[in-house]
């Protein structure tokens, strides 16, 4: 007995497994288009039995018209054990069928298929009396046929819109399968890849992509951009684009509305492709440029069309499918269908399957984005109200020690403690510090307060950089002598006085506070400060400059770790609490220097290699005029 044999009478192949798929048409083939065996439910409708076709030459039995191209496929489906759907023809003793048909290899357990399993439905069993060249029929566009065949064989083309044949219960499973496993998930990228998997293995596509809206607020250089080789006809112009808007039955839109639509940027977030077609996950598309997309951000209606040049596009389309799913009437992701090399276009059966599933998808995408911003923002305030306790503690540390240093010192001379009026003055000179110190950490808190309210208002004015540079090194370069470090300034090499333009006081304070940390966070070592002059001009609160002024001020001190650089400059954000109580400090240095030179139009940044490393921070001020430099 031949395993073909054993195949037909395994479970797999009995009318009862057939029944249980919910399919209408069922059967299995070998590599020669043999029937191992046959179910249809419409069989008894067509004098069709299981006896007649299976086991028979392809020849005497319900044969494909030009068998050629659909035994390519059946071998295509075996050699690369990826499934494929199609329309094609068959006919038996002078009655026709079009089949809408999926092929899947029946792999054993070598991880090799000889044989495949076909499943699909009837599309229509009238063929055409009309002439070939006829605009309401078209021919089958699954593979291409002897031209003598593609005579006989026509069935009615139907466009996006019109009556389509019901939908076999295959079809309504496949359906549900896909949209009860998207909403069993609320994770974003999981949603987006099965649904990228399900469509493009379901519609036999070469490729399909995932494109998700970019907000404004977002890096657009973060990933490549991409523009088609077929934008030559995109975007279409006004009239043409609201023509074919309202061949959908939609409203008009307005000017504003279609430059809003084109300005819009989409990123590929998820991919199924087919080999050997190259990737496109990660590619920024504006849907000005790509054809179909307009349309349907519009319409949010399916649209398909074929590529004015394939042979110039670099992912080898032909013909795409593009449809924008949606959430109570607004679009939210793109999914788009392509069909490259010598695959078929699509079909409006395909076009209205496509159209039933985006409104799952769309819903699916809507719940998750929703319960991830949910998340996002409970894990903010979360993480935040963590931050805000973190930093309560620590300011209630920094506001009690010298407070505690300034009552105990005080109580002591009003005690007469001091042996002598020079220990008396000791005392006092160390409630002065105290009360400074004091001073300075209620200034921190009510900067930061008036920053994050907006009540913030800087005076801006000419600053000369060696008076400033001056004045820091009056203030701290004795903080360093007594820790013994190096300090070092290095200003620019020029011939007259560099001018910044500034708030005085606040670079003071800017400065105070980065090199303060420097001395404060380094055991050896040294600091260094150096000014560098920029010469590019910028525009800033509308007012040109002929440059910017780069102050650096670098340490060999205790560094930060890579993955807390990110979040440094976050109010009541602190490396380490146990750290900042070692060294003492608010942790709001940093968030504070940050808001002052970005008002004053410059940018701060942060360096570091790792704990141990040293750091260096950097920040720009604009320059109020263009100095002369030494040669």
């Amino acid at each position: 007995m031949d395993s073909n044999t054993d195949f037909r009478r395994s479970s797999l192949a009995s009318t009862a497994f057939f029944q249980e798929l919910g399919a209408e048409l069922a059967f299995i083939q070998d590599a020669k288009g043999r029937y191992l065996s046959f179910y249809w439910q419409k069989a008894e409708q067509y004098n069709l039995t299981a006896a007649e076709i299976v086991d028979r030459p392809l020849s005497e039995t319900l044969q494909p018209i030009a068998p050629k191209p659909y035994l390519e496929i059946l071998r295509r489906v075996l050699e690369t054990l990826v499934p494929q759907r199609f329309s094609y023809p068959f006919c038996r003793a002078g009655q026709y069928f079009l089949f809408d048909l999926t092929v899947t290899p029946a792999i054993d357990s070598n991880g090799k298929a000889t044989k495949v399993l076909v499943m699909g439905r009837l599309l229509s069993d009238k063929p055409t009396e009309l002439p070939p060249d006829s605009p309401e029929f078209m021919p089958d566009p699954a593979l291409p046929s002897p031209s003598d065949a593609r005579q006989q064989m026509l069935y009615p083309a139907s466009p996006i819109g019109r009556a389509l044949p019901p939908y076999s219960q295959i079809d309504r499973n496949i359906i549900s399968q896909i949209a009860h496993n998207l909403h069993r998930t609320l994770d974003l990228e999981t949603i987006w890849q099965q649904t990228a998997n399900s469509l493009g293995q379901v519609l036999n596509a070469s490729r399909c992509i995932i494109c998700s809206s970019k907000k404004s607020s977002e890096n657009l250089e973060s990933s490549p951009f991409l523009a088609s080789e077929n934008q030559q006809n995109y975007p279409a112009p006004e009239a043409e684009l609201q023509k074919s808007i309202a061949s959908d039955c939609s409203p008009p839109l307005s000017p504003a509305q279609i430059e809003n639509l084109q300005s819009k940027t989409f990123k590929v977030v998820a991919e199924y492709r087919q080999e050997p077609y190259s990737s496109m996950l990660g590619l920024e598309l504006r849907a000005a440029e790509q054809p179909g997309w307009i349309q349907t951000l519009a319409t949010l209606k399916p649209v398909a069309l074929n590529y004015a040049s394939p042979a110039a596009d670099p992912f080898d389309r032909h013909s795409v499918l593009v449809a924008a799913t949606s959430y109570e009437e607004q679009p939210n992701a793109l999914i788009c269908l392509h069909r490259c090399g010598s695959s078929p276009p699509w079909s409006p059966v395909e076009l209205e399957f496509a159209r039933e599933l985006v409104a799952q998808v769309g819903s699916a995408i809507a719940h998750a984005t929703l319960y991830q911003e949910l998340e996002q923002a409970r894990a903010e305030a979360v993480a935040l109200s963590q931050l805000k306790s973190q930093f309560l503690a620590n300011t209630s540390h920094e506001l009690r020690t010298p407070l505690n240093g300034i009552l105990g010192f005080l109580k002591l001379v009003l005690d007469g403690m001091a042996d002598d009026p020079v220990e008396a003055h000791q005392f006092i000179e160390e409630a002065y510090g105290s009360a400074v110190h004091l001073f300075n950490v209620i200034n921190d808190i009510l900067d930061i307060a008036k920053i994050e309210a907006g009540k913030m208002q800087l005076d801006l004015a000419p600053v000369k950089l060696n008076e400033l540079l001056q004045q820091v090194e009056n203030f701290t370069q004795v903080q360093a002598q007594q820790k013994r470090l190096q300090f070092q300034i290095q200003k620019p090499a020029a011939e007259d006085e560099i001018i910044l333009y500034g708030n005085y006081q606040r670079l003071l304070q800017v400065m105070l506070n980065l090199i303060g940390n420097a001395i404060k966070f380094t055991r050896e070592g040294g600091i260094r400060i150096t000014a560098e002059v920029i010469k590019k001009k910028v525009t800033v609160y509308s007012q040109q400059f002929p440059g910017m002024v780069k102050i650096r001020v670098a340490d060999t001190g205790i560094g930060v770790s890579l993955d807390k650089q990110d979040k440094l400059f976050e109010s009541f954000f602190q490396v380490d609490g146990a750290r900042t109580r070692q060294y003492g400090g608010t942790g709001l240095g940093l968030a504070i220097s940050q808001k002052l030179i970005e008002a004053m139009g410059g940018t701060v940044n942060f360096y570091s290699m790792g704990e141990g490393l040293g750091s260096t921070v950097t920040f720009t001020v604009p320059l109020y005029q263009e100095p002369l430099f030494k040669n």
